[in-house]
């Protein structure tokens, strides 16, 4: 009798087991897909962390995806997969978990790695496909206008144009799911056609769509442009959602200290290109001198950052309410480029229900735009890089849009004085201003248009 109560409790324990060995098995729940003209990303929602492993076979060429212990609840056939460098796509089972089969029509770098849950999503596995370096999408480009010169081949102004977030990184959420990488997406593709219409300037856009951009990866895209400018462009959030207004950033100084020493650390970046239009390099010289020559370099960026950062925050100040009356600095990454001047913008609170619906306003993000364009080109108006175009046209004596200054109201300022002092017609002020009347304030920042 002792025998069987043993062999009884043996099969029920040998069947509590195999029941938890079965609830054990993941799902994956869905599959996102974001299409980048550089990558392929695939986002695995998982019930669970998995194991898995990635692994290459040719002839022909194929990723093999094999996840264990896990289950497919998704029709791939549905995911638009067969895009970019992925000719087709095969699913089957494995060692009771999941293979998925990428045939490939290009050559891809894949790497995979999992996210731990957040606010937005659970358990993640993330595949990301390089398909090697793809110019970086452009904002739509014009004719640009030429000035004659004796100086020889004269280049346009680049600059780099950053939304924040992308693609599975939907970044700051609003009232009414309003997502930050959709506006600043607009304000930045709105900011871009600006400043490229502009004869002697080439505005690039980081991503030029709904995908995702590693922070590094951003300020790498802007060094292969020779970009003279990158400006990243952010909608901020806060728990206290009665925090507003706008902001401009520049690097910290402590931040900057922190990424000469990463640089000078790294065999990576050693080989890369110091001086904005790669006329240094950091590879062939010692270390002293290497320090001296990326010291140098990141002074000069960080002054011209915080000269065109002042610009662009007193344009924002002239319509809507800032965080703080000055330039702010922090350690940001994307602000991290030695060779580059670099500014963020934080166009706002997007947790707050007013400053969220201003932001999803299409008035507003193209105000906004016109705002941080018209301070990028007043800076460069006034301290255009030699051998460009606009250098030239400012040496001839020409009159663009660029040359649009501002003004910031005083006490005692009337808008017919401030016409007057600036050799413009009221009526012009008022249409660069978009004035119904002649109210201004103390403070306000106008834009006193060419005259």
């Amino acid at each position: 009798m002792g025998l069987v109560r043993i062999l009884t409790r043996f099969a029920l324990l040998l069947m509590l087991v195999s029941s938890a060995l079965a609830q054990a098995s993941t799902n994956i729940e869905n599959i996102r897909v974001w299409l980048a003209p550089d990558n392929v990303r695939l986002v695995f929602d998982l019930s669970a962390p998995v194991d898995h492993n990635l692994f290459m076979l040719d002839n022909p060429r194929r990723l093999v995806l094999d996840v264990k212990d896990t289950r497919l609840g998704v029709d791939v056939a549905k995911l638009g997969l067969t895009k970019g460098p992925i000719a087709g796509v095969r699913t089957g089972r494995r060692d009771e978990g999941v293979r998925l089969v990428l045939d490939l029509s290009a050559d891809v770098s894949p790497k995979s790695f999992q996210l731990k849950p957040n606010d937005q999503y659970g358990h993640r596995l993330v595949l990301d496909l390089e398909t090697g370096e793809q110019p970086v999408a452009a904002a739509v480009s014009q004719p640009k206008a030429s000035a004659p010169s004796t100086l020889g081949p004269l280049r346009d102004i680049v600059v780099a144009v950053d939304a924040g977030h992308g693609g599975e990184d939907p970044g700051a959420l609003g009232p009414g799911r309003i997502r930050e990488k959709n506006v600043v997406l607009e304000i930045a593709k709105e900011v871009a056609r600006l400043i490229d219409a502009e004869p002697g300037y080439r505005a690039e856009l980081v991503r030029s769509g709904d995908y995702y951009v590693s922070l590094r990866g951003r300020t790498l895209k802007a060094r292969k442009i020779n970009a003279d400018l990158f400006v990243s462009i952010h909608a901020d959030a806060a728990r206290d959602k009665r925090a507003r207004g706008a902001s401009v950033w520049v690097l910290s100084g402590r931040g900057a200290t922190s990424e000469m020493g990463r640089w000078l650390a790294s065999k990576e970046n050693s080989a890369d290109l110091i001086g904005g239009v790669g006329s240094v390099s950091l590879e062939d010289k010692d270390e002293v001198l290497a320090s001296v020559l990326l010291d140098m370099s990141m002074t000069a960026s960080q002054s011209s950052s915080r000269e065109v950062a002042k610009r662009v925050h007193d344009n924002i100040a002239g319509f809507a309410r800032m965080h703080k009356p000055y330039v702010e600095q922090a350690g940001f990454v994307v602000l991290k480029s030695p060779d580059i001047p670099s500014i963020l913008v934080e166009t706002g609170f997007i947790s707050n229900p007013q400053e969220a619906e201003k932001l999803s306003s299409s008035s507003y993000q193209k105000q906004m735009a016109r705002a941080i364009a018209q301070g990028v080109k007043a800076h460069f108006w006034e301290r255009p890089p030699a051998m460009t175009r606009v250098a030239e046209l400012k040496r001839s004596g020409a009159v663009i849009a660029a040359a649009e200054r501002t003004y910031k109201v005083a006490p005692g300022d009337t808008l017919s004085v401030i016409a007057v002092r600036n050799g413009v017609s009221l009526d012009d002020l008022r249409k660069a201003n978009e004035l119904r009347g002649d109210r201004i304030r103390v403070g306000q920042v106008l834009r006193i248009p060419a005259s």
